[in-house]
């Protein structure tokens, strides 16, 4: 459940993210005509992509982090879990091997789920960047269009 409520969590976090990284609209505030008002938008998008040297068709297309594999954190969780199931059993009833595999069965489980987490939370982090990223080229656009005479929002 507790995996469940960290993905849903990322997942809002970068729908709002995105929200924030949105094309800021330009209204035109000297009676400019739509042509004037496409040439300005054109060049004002391309005076942020070299200002800023963000190109906002590769940012928006930058792929989620890659998942590092399933077998580190489940590995050391087993491990551990086998260590500590080790003590346990031989503590318990002098069967060391029952508890280590008992271990090792819970530590692979909980390593599971702190591959999950770790996912989602680089996964919420690469899209803050993006959207970061898209916000500081958005600004010098709104900078750009504003000194043409635009309204900016």
């Amino acid at each position: 459940m507790r995996t469940a409520s960290c993905l849903a969590f990322a997942f809002l976090a970068a729908v709002s993210t995105f929200a924030w990284a949105q094309k800021p609209v330009a209204y035109p505030a000297k009676n400019q005509d739509a042509t004037q008002q496409a040439n300005d938008d054109a060049q004002c998008l391309a005076w942020s992509k070299q200002t800023t040297g963000i190109d906002p068709a590769a940012a928006s297309a930058t792929p989620p982090p890659p998942q590092t594999g399933p077998h580190g954190e489940r590995m050391a969780g087993a491990l551990r879990g086998a260590a500590g199931g080790a003590v346990i059993g031989e503590i318990a009833n002098g069967d060391s091997s029952k508890g280590a595999g008992i271990g090792a069965t819970a530590g692979v489980l909980a390593g599971g789920a702190r591959a999950r987490r770790n996912h989602a939370a680089q996964a919420q982090q690469a899209q803050a960047a993006q959207a970061q990223t898209m916000d500081t080229y958005y600004r010098a656009y709104g900078a750009c269009m504003q000194g043409r005479g635009y309204t900016v929002k």
